[in-house]
């Protein structure tokens, strides 16, 4: 095992000081796409801000897994993990026109970290071992993929749309393929094993970060506004929503998934963190994304009647997380939950009929909506305890 490697004597890890430090930019990150679909609200720009999210996010995943393997407080690491927070700043500074003007820089960075990473990867473990046929594989797919980035980068027009996602789509695949790669073949699913408490935390604290990227919208929205009553009712209605949405997460779903992580065999914890976080934390996210750019609509023009964007962002981003914890659920748990069922149904249908209310009015019913959901739920954790006990 590769002295740079984190402890695999099953103690249990946590997350490092640089990985929080390295997280800061990912905060940037989001606050980035919520004012580039913003500034471009048309069904064009809610696409290209789904697909910079899916770059940034698969930017993070990798690191994520590096991070969970290699020991952030080796003085490589530690270095390798700085050069690629540069890289995803640069990333990021480059997000509002990388379809425009900075598509290369945008490019460019992504293709840097990710091969530069996984080079790393190769460099550090020991020859022959399975982690060095992972890294390997790894390796080649991210360098399978940088032409057609770089490619993007230089074009402009429908050309860089069609080599991006191309190239998006080859880097969301290769997880599924294992990885596949001639001469060396697919990875078993042995050699994905991860320390499950670290791997859950870190998404966690993903979800916090958007979560904050939240309030931070709403706060600086609500000071440029002005303090009167109408702000304030529409700051505190927002921040309720957000508060709702975070305890949907953590009150149970998070820890529950964290000891089933933790428990799982060396094979099953590499699928599981490959399906339920990797894939299925992305709506969670997105849903996150899209409630604070309701937010900040709902705080900046309180009074006026919503629009259809404005409804999608408030009630369909709720909706769209609440459908991320359905399906992040019934993968790390085998089941489902009919009053999250009823929430997302419910949410959609405010998406269309939303648009005859202002947006206050629509923000505090998905509000309430929320929070129901959220005493409902604790209080069937709390009666299931004491049956129990």
């Amino acid at each position: 095992m590769s002295r740079h490697f984190r402890d695999q004597t099953g103690e249990e890890q946590r997350a490092t000081w640089l990985e929080l430090f390295f997280d800061l930019v990912y905060v940037f990150a989001i606050t980035q796409l919520s004012h580039a679909l913003l500034a471009d609200h048309s069904p064009r720009g809610l696409l290209r801000a789904g697909f910079l999210l899916l770059v940034v996010w698969w930017a993070w995943i990798y690191t994520t897994w590096m991070a969970n393997w290699f020991d952030p407080d080796t003085i490589p690491v530690r270095l390798v993990l700085i050069g690629v927070m540069l890289a995803s700043l640069l990333m990021a500074v480059a997000l509002p026109h990388a379809f425009v003007g900075d598509g290369l820089l945008f490019a460019g960075a992504y293709v840097v970290l990710q091969v530069g990473r996984n080079a790393f990867n190769v460099i550090a473990s020991d020859r022959g071992s399975a982690f060095d046929q992972s890294f390997r594989r790894f390796l080649a797919w991210s360098i399978l993929s940088a032409p057609l980035w770089i490619a993007g980068g230089l074009a402009s027009g429908d050309a860089r749309v069609v080599l991006w996602i191309a190239a998006l789509t080859l880097d969301y695949a290769a997880p599924f393929l294992r990885y596949w790669t001639p001469g060396l073949g697919g990875s078993d699913l042995e050699e994905w094993t991860i320390e499950g408490s670290h791997f859950a935390e870190r998404f966690q604290l993903f979800v916090i970060i958007a979560l904050g990227e939240s309030i931070v919208v709403t706060g600086a929205t609500a000071s440029a506004a002005g303090v009167d009553r109408a702000t304030v009712g529409a700051l505190t209605i927002c921040f309720l929503g957000s508060a709702a949405l975070w305890w949907l997460y953590f009150d149970r779903i998070a820890g529950f998934a964290q000891a089933r992580l933790a428990d799982a065999g060396d094979a099953e914890s590499g699928l599981l963190g490959r399906d339920a976080y990797t894939y299925l934390h992305i709506p969670i996210i997105a849903g996150i994304v899209l409630a604070a750019v309701g937010d900040e609509l709902v705080i900046a023009h309180p009074g006026s009647d919503a629009t259809l964007f404005a409804a999608f962002a408030i009630a369909g981003g709720a909706a769209v997380y609440i459908l991320g914890h359905l399906l992040f659920r019934a993968r790390m748990a085998r089941s489902t939950s009919r009053p999250r069922i009823v929430v997302v149904v419910v949410l959609a249908a405010l998406v269309p009929a939303g648009t005859e209310l202002p947006v206050v009015a629509l923000a505090a019913v998905v509000t309430v909506i929320l929070c129901v959901l959220a005493a409902i739920e604790t209080h069937d954790r709390i009666a299931t305890a004491r049956r129990s006990t």
